[in-house]
């Protein structure tokens, strides 16, 4: 970016969503998505379900959410022409993940209303200000300290404990920058291997499950959460969602109410996925933020009255939030890129046959692993069931 657009942008600086009549943004109108991804293609599905127009604004050409848009422009988050062009034929802006320039936001937030707002996009973004976001507002997290040497992190592993975990403080996802010290001898690689840059250290948490509440609220103050969700990782990557979670409603309480709080202290418009730990007495803590659809509610496309993507629009657009639900028992399964031969897909039959099953297809053109490429729901009458049909698909990809 130059320096006259730098410039340009800081003019916006503090400009948001109250500089904007809270009014509701009708069906009929375009709603302007920042990202390209699958979680913008399905944001755009269930946006053109409603009658509304779509446009994307994504760096790069032959992205998923293009397909099903009604106009696409790749230009750099950065290019302020680009941005402009974009911003004139919108109505609302949202985005589909959070590693998007807040700077753009808040520059776009200068001639449309922007949710979420820049200022929870600038700290869901960084781990060291999510943290701290935490600590603040007295949310239930994981002990951590913020390190920006070896020496320093030397020490802090010494307050924390053994064993912890190693993040870098920017741009992290799917278990990427992040590694786990186990010995002392672990600490001067863990340094190396994050190049050593600023990090957060954080204890290792002996959880009993992982768990996630996605939590939708309105302009106008109003939330709802869909179903607790409970989820299993593999390699740092999510690969099944087991819905109604397997949890007391104690604990399914208080994650919604942790959810809630999350989104009233951020003002939040939109949604916000929160991840947490659950301890074996039921404890929870938070680990991450999300302020967007997540895949962990991709199962209420198939399974809720209002799905995480209808409800992302109607709290961005300023409407009524929808019934959230749950129709059915749902498992929820993701597909890699793993299961790809060479250029040939997995046999879609095998989970099409099942007539309870729902395959969902982002429209990516080039399968690697590791890379989300779909995924399908299985749903029954009862959670194990359905989870134990999910597997069964799952091992025929």
């Amino acid at each position: 970016m130059s320096d006259e657009q730098t410039s340009d942008l800081t003019r916006h600086r503090g400009q948001s969503k109250e500089n904007f009549a809270i009014s509701p943004v009708l069906p009929g109108a375009t709603i302007g998505i920042l990202g390209g991804g699958q979680l913008g293609r399905m944001t755009a599905i269930a946006a053109r379900k409603m009658g509304y127009r779509v446009h994307i604004f994504e760096p790069s050409p032959q992205y998923p959410a293009g397909e099903v848009a009604d106009k696409e422009i790749n230009a750099p988050y950065e290019d302020e022409a680009a941005l402009l062009k974009f911003v004139e034929e919108v109505d609302v802006v949202t985005l589909e993940f959070e590693n998007i320039p807040s700077r753009t936001a808040e520059f776009l937030a200068g001639h449309v209303a922007v949710h979420p707002s820049a200022n929870v996009l600038h700290i869901c973004q960084n781990r060291e200000r999510e943290k701290c976001f935490l600590r603040e507002n007295n949310i239930p997290h994981a002990p951590f300290a913020i390190v920006t040497s070896q020496q320093e992190l030397e020490k802090a592993v010494a307050e924390i404990g053994l064993p912890c975990v190693l993040k870098t403080a920017d741009f992290g996802y799917d278990g990427k920058g992040q590694v786990q010290i186990r010995t002392k001898d672990d600490i001067a690689r863990a340094w190396d291997t994050l190049g050593g840059s600023r990090a957060v250290l954080e204890k290792w948490i002996a959880f009993e499950k992982e768990v996630s509440v996605i939590c939708a609220r309105s302009p106008q103050g109003e939330t709802r959460c869909l179903p607790l969700s409970e989820n299993i990782h593999t390699h740092h990557i999510l690969d099944v969602s087991i819905v109604p979670g397997r949890v007391p409603d104690s604990v399914k309480a208080e994650a919604e109410r942790i959810a809630i709080r999350i989104a009233e202290v951020f003002q939040l418009v939109g949604l916000i996925a929160v991840e947490f730990f659950v301890g074996k007495d039921g404890e929870l803590l938070v680990n991450e933020l999300a302020p967007r659809p997540h895949n962990s509610g991709h199962y209420s496309f198939d399974a809720c009255v209002t799905s995480q993507f209808e409800q992302h629009v109607r709290a961005v657009c300023g409407l009524p939030l929808g019934d959230s639900r749950l129709l059915s028992p749902v498992v929820m399964v993701n597909i890699l890129g793993d299961v790809w031969h060479g250029e040939n897909p997995p046999d879609w039959v095998a989970v099409l046959r099942d007539p309870d099953a729902k395959l969902h297809l982002y429209g990516k053109r080039h399968a690697k692993p590791g890379r989300k490429m779909g995924h399908f729901c299985v749903l029954a009458s009862d959670v194990e069931i359905a989870l134990q049909r999910a597997l069964a698909l799952k091992q025929q990809l």
